[in-house]
């Protein structure tokens, strides 16, 4: 392995720290990593051609009141593969709110669960406003450029995929929407390279849906009426169509007025799904009711006749009562799986009757689903997602749905081994929707190590073919994306995977 140290960032954090989303397999780093010719158990496939980019929430300071996960700074990974060989790098994001606390040495914004009231930053970015936009939740990659995001809605980050260096902020030509901003979860359509976005907001008309095309031009964007400020995550679309939701969590009414931004989950209220034309307008938007949740993800829609068949995650307790739970088991309870009860379910919305009806795919627990993104807004059959370690916000293993015939293959990562997000990169020339490998990145507390595990992702019970050791023990996070190698530019014009970054 060649290794090099490329910088270091402050943290003011204490040694003693105990929080447990700071600590443990939530401790993140604050070195950043250039290597190269990775350290391999196993063998990586020599046509798995693209990088694996993963997002992590980094704390550095100590909260003004009380971190919560979703607070830390963005810091991205990419694990490279090319010819049987792999390269890591990592960057933090270098958002306005990064620079601006690493220039003071301390928490400026209010996080998720504090007053905002209490920012010593007054002026701030996200949907309630007065709040760090991280940029820690999402990435993607389009046109070439990996994009990270926030999931209460701030500005998009440039980063170049392969060496991760900061490329600015998203422009659109002088139209990007400031400033209520873009909320994580933006979607690539790999048919029509278009990037499809949404935000929202505490102003009405609350929500926001745009579309953006390959040439980072914006090409529609138009309000959608909500009854009031709601706390939406993710979207989905299909071949013609975006689909948007309203669901029954968001901010309590009355408590909003005394500027207190408290979620409740509504359970008299039914979940609410729009369906609107991809060009459409709020005058566009069918609303279908259907059972009371909360869908933190989706998994993917697509068109079948007169109906679209959305999957996604449907909460089985969307805000779990304390179960005697103590320390921050009781406070942190609404992160785990278990408690939640996500399970993956199937709404059918049928555009001539108005009707919606629903079914549960499956009986697992699982959350966190990743696609064949070939298959994103067309018929699919299989979702890779995570499981959860009891009580926590950690990912413990992996299962294979077929959502055609209910059956479901696993693999464990084992004891005090967690994973992230699991992305499926179809081998070239793929000749099945499953003919590729996963990717994952695990915190091994056992050896206190990271590795990035490659999976055949047509036998996910025989476990990893490769390990690829990362230089240090890398924190648990949220989400991912896969770039293949020929949508990446430059990426073939080097003998090597190292040559083919400047290096």
């Amino acid at each position: 392995m060649d290794v090099e140290v490329l910088g270091r960032v402050l943290s003011t954090l204490p040694e003693d720290d105990d929080h447990p989303y700071r600590t443990g397999p939530w401790q993140g780093q604050t070195t950043e990593w250039r290597a190269d010719d990775l350290a391999v158990e196993g063998e990586i496939p020599a046509d798995l051609d693209g990088v694996y980019l993963r997002n992590t929430e980094t704390a550095l300071h100590p909260a003004i009141e009380r971190y919560h996960p979703f607070d830390g700074d963005g810091m991205v990974h990419v694990v490279g593969f090319r010819d049987g060989k792999a390269f890591y790098r990592n960057r933090f994001v270098r958002t306005d709110g990064f620079l601006a606390e690493q220039e003071e040495g301390r928490s400026l914004w209010s996080g998720f669960i504090e007053d905002p009231n209490k920012a010593v930053r007054q002026q701030g970015w996200g949907a309630r406003g007065r709040m760090k936009d991280a940029s820690s939740t999402d990435v993607v990659v389009h046109a070439g450029v990996a994009l990270t995001s926030f999931y209460q809605c701030g500005e998009l980050y440039r980063l170049d995929p392969l060496t991760l260096d900061a490329l600015g902020k998203s422009e659109w030509h002088g139209e990007f929407p400031r400033p209520e901003g873009v909320s994580a979860h933006t979607k690539v359509d790999p048919h029509t390279g278009e990037l499809l976005f949404f935000g929202y907001g505490t102003e009405a008309p609350y929500l926001h849906y745009g579309v953006l095309g390959g040439d980072d031009k914006l090409l529609h964007y138009t309000g959608v009426e909500l009854p009031g400020p709601r706390l939406p995550h993710d979207m989905a679309f299909t071949e013609n169509y975006a689909i948007l939701n309203d669901c029954p969590l968001f901010w309590d009414p009355e408590l909003l007025k005394q500027g207190a931004y408290l979620p409740r989950f509504h359970r008299d209220i039914p979940l609410r799904i729009g369906v609107v034309p991809r060009r459409g307008t709020n005058a566009d938007v069918r609303w279908f009711e259907a059972d009371p949740t909360y869908v933190l993800h989706w998994v993917n829609a697509y068109e079948e006749g007169d109906e679209i068949v959305l999957d996604g995650f449907f909460q089985g307790d969307p805000m779990p009562k304390s179960n005697g739970e103590t320390g921050s088991h009781r406070i942190y309870r609404g992160l785990a799986l278990d408690r939640l009860q996500t399970r993956l379910h199937r709404w059918r919305l049928n555009l001539v009757t108005g009707q919606a009806k629903e079914e549960r795919i499956s009986d697992s627990v699982t959350e966190f689903g990743m696609i064949n993104a070939a298959h994103g807004g067309r018929p699919y059959r299989y979702t890779y997602a995570a499981t959860g370690e009891p009580g926590w916000f950690l990912f413990n293993g992996l299962v294979k749905h077929d959502v055609l015939t209910g059956a479901e293959e696993r693999y464990a990562f084992g004891d005090g081994v967690f994973g992230s997000e699991t992305v499926m990169a179809p081998r070239p020339g793929a000749t099945g929707e499953d003919d590729g490998y996963l990717v994952t990145i695990t915190v091994d507390m056992n050896r206190n190590l990271s590795e990035c595990l490659v999976f055949d992702a047509r036998d996910v019970a025989g476990g990893p073919v490769a390990r690829v050791r990362l230089p240090e023990r890398v924190s648990s996070g949220t989400h991912a994306t896969w770039a293949a190698g020929e949508s990446l530019p430059g990426w073939r014009k080097a003998d090597d995977a190292a040559a083919s970054l400047g290096l």
